[in-house]
């Protein structure tokens, strides 16, 4: 890529490293090279993004993870009591809401635990085969034994617990009701699964923070699902360039939040939105996240906020990549900022329930404005890798 504006202070550094070389000998390690500006650049970005995204961020949505375990706990206790009420159904699914944000949230940086250790199909897989859910419901209302350790991705996760809490008004496709139809064998399994989804949850937060930075529950949620992480991703993205790291260089730890970044906006652009947009088949016209709560716009505007949090730091005044781009190209980094607003504006103009609304032009200009994101966030990488 040509770097289209270079600030004054890199031109006047550019200068003063080629006075520096004509004058020093080659042996001279005081001179400051373009490797080690790029790397002080990164180096003041991965703390905060390590602590103020990515540890923020599982720490959102394991917190809720449990509390969604534990209301299906009690909504199945209460099932047994006979006091099971709507409020009950309802609470349970707001803190589904509340930890699948932090999850759509999360998947800009889906590098690193949550597919080392097969999280993101294990808890994320979609849509939900629903034909194999509403006969594995039958067999379980029959008798039939089960485990969650036997069934499929396709049986687990956010969207089996959606799938199960969630339920669209018969007379009104837009709006949602809590209604009381269960058996005492769905609650078992809806809270079965819910306790793994949690498990799971734990172990992404534990897996970037560090299993003493968590609480003590937390730590007997791992234990109790035998689930133990082998490294410490972020102490070891934090560390990059020392000794131990997977990371040789700062800049590779850049190229990796770069590329998440890229990565989440293809799939929101190309499928998520994308495949139902295009509608080739029935089967494209169905592949449609969380339908069943009708989130699947909030899904993608998550999706697309993580990027902004992964690019810009979630917190006001982080170091982020941001400022690296904006020091060596400013004209680049307005235009990224410009379409993740665009991007955002585009989604949400979509209304629910998306599959009626995935037809519509509205869908079609929301894929091409993330599209022209993705675009512009491989500029963002060329930027990272060149030389200055």
């Amino acid at each position: 890529m040509e770097i289209r504006k270079f600030s004054s202070a890199l031109l006047l550094m550019g200068a003063l490293v080629v006075v520096s070389s004509v004058s020093c000998s080659d042996d001279d390690d005081s001179i400051v090279d373009d490797e080690n500006f790029k790397e002080e650049y990164f180096a003041k970005a991965i703390n905060p993004y390590i602590d103020n995204t990515v540890r923020a961020t599982y720490k959102g949505m394991a917190d809720a993870a449990v509390s969604l375990a534990k209301s299906c706990d009690a909504m199945y206790q209460a099932f047994v009591d006979g006091e099971l009420t709507s409020a009950m159904v309802e609470e349970a699914g707001n803190y589904w809401k509340e930890s699948r944000k932090y999850w759509e949230w999360s998947e800009a940086f889906l590098y690193g635990a949550a597919a080392d250790y097969n999280i993101d199909p294990h808890i994320d897989s979609w849509p939900l085969d629903k034909n194999a859910m509403d006969q594995l419901l039958a067999n379980i209302r029959a008798g039939q034994n089960w485990s969650v350790e036997n069934l499929g991705e396709g049986l687990l996760g956010f969207h089996a617990v959606e799938y199960l809490l969630f339920e669209l008004d018969a007379t009104e496709n837009n709006s949602l009701v809590h209604n009381l139809n269960y058996t005492e064998e769905e609650l078992l399994y809806l809270s079965a699964v819910a306790n793994d989804l949690c498990a799971q949850c734990v172990l992404l937060e534990v897996s970037w923070t560090g299993v003493e930075n968590v609480s003590s529950e937390k730590q007997a949620i791992l234990e109790e699902a035998e689930l133990e992480p082998s490294m410490n991703y972020g102490d070891n993205m934090k560390s990059a360039a020392n000794a131990g790291s997977l990371y040789k260089t700062k800049q590779a730890a850049a190229e990796d939040i770069v590329q998440g970044c890229i990565d989440i906006a293809d799939e929101v652009a190309n499928t998520k939105i994308g495949r139902p947009v295009l509608g080739a088949t029935e089967e494209d016209k169905n592949y449609i996240e969380s339908p069943y709560s009708l989130n699947s716009i909030v899904d993608f505007v998550g999706n697309i906020i993580s990027i902004e949090n992964a690019y810009c730091g979630s917190n006001s005044g982080d170091a982020s990549i941001s400022d690296f781009i904006a020091e060596v190209d400013a004209e680049l980094d307005a235009e990224v900022k410009a379409l993740i607003s665009e991007s955002k504006a585009a989604i949400e103009a979509i209304p629910e329930p998306f599959a009626k609304s995935a037809s519509t032009q509205v869908a079609a200009d929301a894929q091409e404005k993330v599209n022209e994101l993705r675009d512009i966030l491989e500029e963002v990488m060329e930027a990272v890798v060149a030389n200055y």
